[in-house]
């Protein structure tokens, strides 16, 4: 896959800000920093009845892959905000900007880790509330999130990202060979934007049957192979693409509508309890509280 420079398509990239974070709520756990990395944070641990993303179906076998061998425990640096001091930008480091709190950017870190990529390509976090001017000056003019430092160049928006992560970097592959199998992933991703606006409708009015037939779109396309529970039987770019905002919507249904996303839908409980075991993307997970508290504030509801 070729390297696009953002400078070269920045109109593009505004026409796909879906695939990108313009704002976000910044944890309160995480405090910016007035200096670059000056103070790091670990990686925050929550019970284990959150991981399961409130999952109450039993336990299927753990899928043995080298997505999970390649990953490792890791330091988060503070979120940078007004008052910080950039990197030392084009210096031959590579660099992912992300926000914490970002489902767009929230893939390309979880690419990253399932690479295996933590040393190679460094984690800068933006505070998206209170941006540094430099980040839109210096590195990235659309001032969104994700965004890739590489090559000395900056590329944007996610699924471009997650791709060229996985095209050009060492690790496992997250893509398949097969034809049938690509056609039928690209054929997924096409969709994340339908099944997010068809989910978000419910959010706004009491009425789930566009939410309901996502769902249920998602649990049929989980039974298409029957070599592993995730979309193309082996874990790929795909379960990184939906993973962030299934995480996001299912507490805050559940909470705000009482809606259980895997009633009656075993594949889609089986993949999400899967995909908890895959510590590339446990490590990027935030507590459900907070999503439920996100979406409550952005999307003006009281629980």
């Amino acid at each position: 896959m070729a390297a696009l420079s953002i400078y070269q398509h920045t109109a593009l990239v505004s026409a796909t800000s879906r695939n990108v974070c313009i704002d976000s709520v910044s944890p309160s756990s995480l405090k910016p920093s007035s200096r670059f990395y000056q103070n790091n944070l670990k990686i925050q641990s929550f019970p284990s009845s959150q991981h399961t993303l409130f999952s109450n179906y039993a336990p299927r076998r753990a899928v043995v892959s080298a997505v999970a061998a390649n990953s490792v425990q890791e330091v988060l640096p503070p979120a940078l905000d007004s008052t910080s001091e950039p990197p030392a930008i084009f210096d031959g480091t590579t660099r992912l900007y992300i926000s914490y709190t970002c489902p767009y950017a929230q893939r390309t870190w979880i690419t990253r880790n399932c690479k295996g990529l933590q040393d190679k390509i460094e984690l800068v976090p933006i505070d998206l509330q209170n941006r540094p001017v430099w980040y839109k000056e210096k590195v990235y003019p659309p001032n969104k999130v994700p965004a890739l430092e590489h090559n000395n160049e900056v590329k944007g928006e996610s699924l471009n990202l997650i791709r060229y992560i996985d095209n050009n970097f060492e690790g496992p592959p997250l893509f398949p060979d097969d034809p049938v199998k690509k056609e039928f992933a690209e054929e997924l991703l096409n969709y994340i934007d339908s099944f997010r606006k068809a989910v978000i409708t419910f959010f706004k009015a009491d009425e789930m049957s566009e939410a309901a037939a996502a769902f249920d779109y998602i649990e049929t396309s989980l039974a298409t192979y029957d070599d592993g529970p995730f979309f193309l039987g082996q874990f790929s770019l795909v379960d990184i693409a939906y993973a962030p905002f299934i995480e996001r919507f299912q507490p805050f249904l559940l909470e705000f509508r009482q809606y259980d996303i895997t009633k009656q839908r075993s594949k889609l409980a089986a993949w999400i309890e899967e995909l908890n075991k895959i510590e590339g993307y446990t490590q990027t997970r935030r507590d459900p509280k907070e999503h439920v508290e996100s979406y409550k504030k952005r999307f003006s509801v009281q629980i």
